[in-house]
């Protein structure tokens, strides 16, 4: 079964506009993938997992993620299997291998059914990571243009970094996320509501102030000290980006 790892269960991909990457994880042992769901949702992504090559399969294909991670030990059909079918199809998204397998010859058969790295287990979650964010680079160059701006506020969504003026914002991953979506809706009004959904995936209210505090971290690193003010609060409907 599709499951989400990242705070939600949903067991397909996300059908509404989100401003986070979507990663495929195909994984059987439920403590690892759990980790690195924690993991990349922190760092601003959002995780789809299923265990079973036999329900990633279809699932990648009607809805391409941005990169898949696929353990190539896997029960039923194998990992290798999964990325041959996927390859055959037409599937052109990033392949990260994981695998507790060392030899050469295993790396080098997985690189030539269609994967694009390999990765050994036990690995570093920082190692992964930047893996990823090679891979993504690679195989997606028309994001590094994906620049959003308002006035002199400026997100470069690939890279992950922002610009107020000459100054580079010191920015934490939700902080990234809660900047996009407002710089993709700016001059729109955005509610709780939505930035629940879209940078923590709650499908419900918690009944805490974390949009609150998280607004208020944004706004004190793009707006302290300068003029305009962007980030404007509209009280008991959300919140807007715009210039006046």
């Amino acid at each position: 079964m599709a499951t989400r790892l990242d705070g939600g269960t949903m067991c397909a991909m996300p059908t509404t506009e989100t401003p986070a990457m979507e990663l495929l994880l195909v994984e059987d042992d439920d403590k690892i993938a759990t980790f690195l769901a924690r993991g990349l949702t922190e760092q601003g992504y959002r995780v789809q997992h299923c265990s079973r090559a036999e329900d990633a399969a279809p699932l990648a294909l009607e809805q391409p993620p941005a990169l898949a991670i696929v353990d190539i030990m896997l029960p039923g059909r194998d990992g290798l299997e999964l990325v041959q079918d996927w390859r055959g199809q037409g599937a052109g998204f990033p392949i990260l291998l994981l695998s507790a397998r060392r030899s050469v010859d295993d790396r080098v058969q997985g690189l030539r059914l269609g994967g694009d790295d390999y990765l050994t287990k036990p690995f570093a979650f920082s190692e992964l990571l930047a893996r990823i964010e090679a891979l993504l680079r690679r195989h997606q160059p028309a994001l590094a243009q994906d620049v959003l701006q308002l006035a002199d506020l400026r997100l470069d969504s690939s890279r992950k970094l922002a610009w107020r003026g000459e100054h580079r914002l010191a920015l934490q991953p939700r902080e990234l996320v809660l900047l996009e979506l407002l710089l993709r809706q700016q001059g729109r009004v955005v509610s709780r509501t939505q930035i629940l959904e879209q940078v923590w995936d709650y499908q419900f209210d918690p009944q805490t102030n974390v949009v609150d505090v998280l607004v208020c971290r944004l706004r004190n690193k793009i707006d302290k000290g300068q003029t305009p003010k962007l980030l404007h609060t509209l009280r008991g409907i959300g919140y807007v980006l715009r210039t006046d």
